[in-house]
């Protein structure tokens, strides 16, 4: 994929002009990512909640059923007016339920658990970080996509898309959930076929076992962090490193590149202040390229761990979303330099070990870091934006309200 080419330029190993003929055989037309990247994943979100059209999430942009489509959107919009089909009848705690079951079998976007979590909450459904792990943490990845495979959005589409995966793993859905064309998400996917197996794989002979999201917690996230297992490797899922702290991404970028960082590939690289308070905004930065050092002796990844987020179309063993975030306090504010961190995917674990007397010590003289903006939206945001567990809204944008009326203005 890009993200681990785009390391190969800096190892040394790839020619920048062989890196942009790459990438242009990749992004070959106009639209959003071409790879199971976040936008792609959040399309598959829309039609397994049921409030996109069947075969909406995997067109290519310039494909004519593209068209085809909009025009049906449109007049389904009208139709839904007359039906009082409402989304929150559609956007029911089982639909919710639906999509993630989903995100584990597309191995999607970890960004995906912000945005559904957000979503149930405007709705009035209390979705939670667990929900994500226990339901979906023993379904596996069926689909062959970059960054966790290797295929495209347009083979991903040409093989059925996401009607496929749903048929797949019907046994583990709600048959019986309405969508917005009127039918049961049963119902749209029954004619389903599969015509490319090395693309979207079978639920008996899966891409990746246990695929889903995992939520690790312990005493450096007690609120929670997640990882996706489908694309990090294997071999670090269980790693105890020496933390290697970045204060913020520019301190990060003022130093990764410096040969004299004390740094190896055992290492875990830490990066605080980039979750939605401390950047503000929690900006796409937890997949941090890692220095040119370790790149240059073949090394790919590292553990990495931030409250920031990470692209969908990223790889590599990044634990992301860490909760609560260091700008809010959270224990990832109280790493320093040489402290092992250990990392246990399967037990679910995320532990510094740091005794509970030193951390009390270090809380003792911790400093919050001054707001991007003392007023303003800027200020706005950061006083009632909601930490990453609680799905990154404004807390009163959070509940049902229903809709202003319109009234004279004058």
């Amino acid at each position: 994929g890009v993200w681990s080419m785009s390391e190969q330029v800096r190892a040394g190993t790839l020619k920048l002009a062989d890196f942009f003929e790459a990438e242009s055989c990749m992004h070959r037309s106009h639209g959003h990512c071409m790879t199971m990247g976040t936008a792609s994943t959040m399309a598959c979100m829309v039609e397994a909640l049921g409030i996109g059209l069947p075969g909406n999430a995997a067109y290519p942009a310039v494909d004519g059923r593209r068209n085809v489509l909009a025009r049906m959107a449109g007049r389904r919009a009208v139709g839904m007016v007359h039906e009082d089909l409402t989304l929150s009848k559609i956007l029911t705690r089982e639909a919710f339920e639906n999509a993630i079951k989903t995100l584990a079998a597309i191995g999607g976007s970890t960004n995906a658990v912000i945005h559904l979590i957000a979503m149930a909450g405007r709705i009035g459904i209390k979705l939670e970080l667990d929900d994500f792990d226990r339901l979906a943490s023993e379904l596996p990845c069926l689909v062959n996509l970059q960054p966790s495979g290797k295929f495209l959005m347009e083979d991903f589409c040409y093989a059925g898309g996401l009607p496929v995966v749903l048929k797949e793993i019907a046994q583990h859905l709600h048959l019986d959930a309405i969508t917005a064309n009127g039918q049961t998400i049963g119902q749209n996917i029954a004619d389903a076929q599969n015509y490319n197996t090395e693309v979207i794989k079978p639920l008996s002979a899966p891409f990746k076992d246990k695929a889903g999201i995992a939520v690790l917690r312990g005493n450096l996230s007690p609120r929670g962090a997640v990882i996706k297992p489908s694309a990090a490797t294997p071999a670090l899922m269980v790693h105890t490193g020496r933390a290697v702290v970045f204060e913020n991404i520019e301190d990060f970028h003022a130093r990764i590149d410096d040969d004299n960082l004390d740094i190896d590939e055992t290492c875990v690289m830490v990066l605080k202040n980039c979750g939605p308070k401390g950047y503000p905004g929690m900006a796409e930065v937890g997949n941090m390229p890692l220095p040119p050092k370790v790149l240059k002796k073949g090394i790919t990844d590292m553990v990495r761990i931030s409250d920031a987020r990470m692209s969908g179309t990223a790889y590599g063993t990044v634990v992301l979303h860490t909760a609560p975030e260091a700008a809010a306090g959270g224990p990832l504010a109280l790493v320093q330099n040489g402290d092992m961190i250990e990392l246990n995917v399967p037990k679910r674990l995320l532990h510094l070990h740091v005794s509970d007397d030193e951390l009390a010590k270090r809380r003792a003289v911790w400093v919050a870091p001054e707001p991007a903006m003392a007023s303003g939206y800027y200020k706005l945001y950061i006083d009632h934006v909601l930490q990453a567990d609680e799905g990154v809204d404004m807390d009163f944008l959070v509940g049902k309200r229903g809709s202003a009326v319109p009234r004279d203005n004058h």
